[in-house]
């Protein structure tokens, strides 16, 4: 049997919740993801809660917190302590989305779910991969390897390569294939037959329109606006595809000179940028060779203002503007205050760029109908004064004092401990002259203590305050735990990332201030019903590739097994079926907690190459690897430990060699262009290529069979036997390797 896989959703099937699943690979559990929605409803974690003791290592995929959005609490409440993998910008931009989402809860409730300390905990144990790196893992992981690759949709997106004994596991959710202006698109097409892929059905209903037309539409809709004297509204995510939107934005209004200015509103907008900044590797090939040629970074923006706090906004003078403001789901957040400000004005525009989650305000405003009035809670924190800051203060003084008393009675006891193994110490210790003469302690005067056999009070110490030292010593002196005296780099990003900002590590001073304010406060409240008069539009700026493409790439991919995952009901039925017809027999959609066994039908043994075996081994070299084809026999072995390959022994009985084998896959458009560079007349014609006056060639067979099954094509050469027909065939044996 091949390698044991089985998949465990915890969260996100069937529906649009955020997305969590355990896949085990040889008895290894990897949580791939760890997300939760803009509610934080604990419910959801609930399956995640079960097994989080048994996780073994936690993959992330996207900086957003569908993906990683639970990360913090699940260590803080369900004990999971495994070690985190994740991309740079996954890590850095993960870390400022927890962060701004904590902030934007904490002004407007009593927010206890999780704290900063808890984020920055959580993503101490994130160790960071860069693209198509292959991380060997070790002990009960021994022989797995993991590698992320581009995904594209967020900056640092990850499409998870897990590999086992030869043997692919994908998991490939919320990928793009289009190019875009800060991202390359994904190389999930690279792979081709893995074992396993776990993917999702969220967009194979939808179909999208060109990306210029669709980038002519966003900047119509927001000058429309504008021109009208209307406000622009987008509620954006912290630190995802707001970056494209930002970029549009930049462009657009530097090759048309525009005067209307632009508004970067979260709580960690400044820091974000500064990343950002950092990060050109990670993104397209357009911005990383502009930056190589001209040293011009793309996120160096000079029509959009950062903001973070809206403060900052209201002193803006009056007049059209945009403003992008966290959160998208119009739940809390600085674009929540905002829409319920605008929202009344006929002339202002609400510009949503991605589906709102699913039972959010933002949801609800882009149904068709939209509503005519929305209820919402208006909540701001405010200063305690008067009667209420005095009860406070009151309250905290006694919590300081209960504090200090248990200090104090914990430190009594540890002294009184230390006392006791002091004494029993000095009646062995030659130091001591007298071990019977002990000292009590009454106030600040010591009183002999003379009397044989006296067994002293708990509060006595022996001669003087008397400490035990418990530190180990060798023949070199006291033993000392160098690790004690390291400051990890970890410790060292995080640290720094709490009080000042950037692109090292430091947050902007207006959000580090707004971390550290410890004003006593509360939360005031107010219920109002808002008219919705203003524009609502709805524009699919996401980044993730549409239905039409899903089927392809997966088509192209052809998985031996395949599991869906996230998304709507209807979206996951109608993807099914289509792969089953089209892409492969063993297509998987299990619910919530259903375990279900994708485990290979190959068969699969491991073999030890002898080395007399190899040393008549002639390897050839075929792009980034070197093959070879072996006549061999196994020896058996009676103890059960892995066989080894010896060479053919010689006997009457033994098989003939085998016959020529040609490796490689032509293209026979670039075979045209080859035959053309040897002077060889050449034409597509009917499907076939016509070389010179009489030879014709042409590929038969299925090119993407069913099932993922090994694509058998040949190559047919037809002609009369001739000089032109053995020079054809000669140059068309060059294009392969023969073992």
């Amino acid at each position: 049997m091949g390698t044991s896989v089985q998949v465990t959703p915890l969260c996100g099937v069937y529906n649009e919740n955020p997305l969590s699943y355990l896949v085990s690979i040889d008895g290894f559990n990897f949580l791939i993801d760890c997300g939760w929605n803009d509610h934080f409803d604990p419910s959801l974690l609930q399956p995640l809660s079960r097994i989080a003791s048994t996780v073994d290592a936690v993959l992330l995929s996207h900086s957003d917190t569908l993906h990683l959005g639970a990360l913090p609490y699940a260590m803080k409440q369900f004990g999971l302590s495994a070690p985190v993998y994740a991309t740079e910008p996954v890590f850095r931009l993960g870390l400022l989305t927890m962060y701004d989402h904590y902030l934007s809860r904490k002004q407007v409730s009593e927010f206890d779910l999780f704290t900063l300390d808890d984020i920055d905990s959580a993503f101490q144990n994130v160790t960071r991969l860069t693209y198509s790196q292959n991380c060997h893992l070790s002990g009960k992981g021994e022989g797995i390897v993991i590698a992320p690759h581009v995904a594209g949709h967020l900056l640092g997106g990850t499409v998870w390569k897990i590999t086992k004994d030869g043997e692919d596991v994908i998991y490939a959710v919320d990928f793009n294939h289009r190019k875009e202006r800060h991202l390359n698109g994904t190389v999930l097409e690279s792979f081709v037959r893995p074992a396993v892929l776990i993917t999702d059905a969220y967009n194979a209903l939808s179909n999208q329109p060109s990306r210029r037309q669709r980038d002519q539409e966003f900047i119509d809709a927001i000058l429309n606006t504008l021109r009208g004297n209307g406000n622009v509204l987008l509620p954006v995510d912290t630190a995802g595809r707001i970056l494209e939107l930002l970029l549009i934005l930049e462009q657009y209004w530097e090759q048309h000179h525009l005067t209307y200015p632009i508004f970067f509103l979260t709580h960690v907008s400044s820091s974000t940028v500064d990343y950002v900044k950092s990060f050109l590797e990670w993104m397209s090939d357009s911005i990383a060779k502009s930056f190589e040629h001209t040293r011009d970074n793309a996120f160096l923006l000079k029509h959009v203002t950062l903001l973070i706090n809206k403060t900052e906004l209201e002193n803006i003078p009056e007049g059209p503007k945009i403003v992008l403001a966290s959160m998208a789901s119009l739940e809390v957040g600085f674009s929540h205050d905002i829409f319920v400000e605008w929202a009344a004005d006929s002339r202002n525009l609400v510009l949503f760029t991605e589906r709102g989650q699913f039972g959010s305000r933002a949801r609800i405003l882009q149904s068709d109908p939209p509503p005519k009035a929305v209820k919402v809670t208006l909540s701001k924190r405010v200063p305690l004064v008067g009667e209420e800051l005095a009860a406070y203060e009151e309250e905290q003084e006694k919590i300081k004092k209960e504090e200090a008393l248990k200090a104090s009675l914990v430190k009594e006891e540890e002294s009184n401990s230390k006392a006791v193994v002091g004494t029993d110490v000095s009646k062995s210790d030659p130091m001591i002259i007298d071990g019977h003469a002990q000292a009590d302690v009454v106030g600040e005067a010591y009183r002999d203590v003379l009397i044989d056999g006296f067994v002293p009070p708990s509060s006595v110490a022996p001669m003087f305050p008397f400490y035990d030292d418990t530190s180990e010593w060798d023949d070199f002196g006291e033993v000392i735990n160098p690790d004690d005296y390291v400051i990890k780099d970890e410790d060292m990003d995080m640290g720094s990332m709490a009080v000042g900002g950037d692109v090292d590590g430091k947050l902007d001073e207006g959000t580090a201030s707004l971390m550290l304010d410890t004003t006593p406060s509360k939360v005031v409240s107010s219920e109002l019903t808002v008219q919705v008069k203003c524009c609502l539009v709805y524009m699919d700026f996401e980044g993730r590739s549409d239905g039409r493409s899903m089927k392809s790439i997966l088509a192209h991919v052809a998985p031996l097994k395949l599991v869906l995952v996230h998304g709507s009901a209807e979206a996951t039925e109608h993807l099914k079926q289509h792969c089953l017809k089209h892409v492969c027999p063993h297509v998987y959609a299990p619910q919530i907690e259903e375990t279900i066994d994708v485990t290979s039908d190959l068969c699969a043994y491991k073999v030890q190459l002898s080395e007399k075996l190899m040393s008549n081994v002639l390897f050839k070299k075929l792009g980034d690897y070197e093959i070879a084809w072996i006549d061999s026999e196994v020896e058996k072995t009676e103890n059960g430990s892995i066989s080894s390959l010896l060479p053919l022994s010689t006997t009457p009985h033994t098989p003939p060699p085998h016959k020529s084998v040609l490796v490689g896959d032509l293209k026979m458009a670039d075979f045209k262009q080859f035959l053309a560079g040897k002077g060889v007349q050449v034409e597509f014609a009917g499907g076939a290529l016509r070389c010179g006056e009489y030879v014709t060639l042409r590929k038969v067979g299925d090119a993407s069979q069913k099932g993922g099954a090994a694509a058998i094509q040949q190559i047919v050469i037809e002609g009369p036997l001739c000089d032109e027909y053995y020079k054809i065939r000669e140059y068309l044996y060059s294009q392969f390797y023969s073992l």
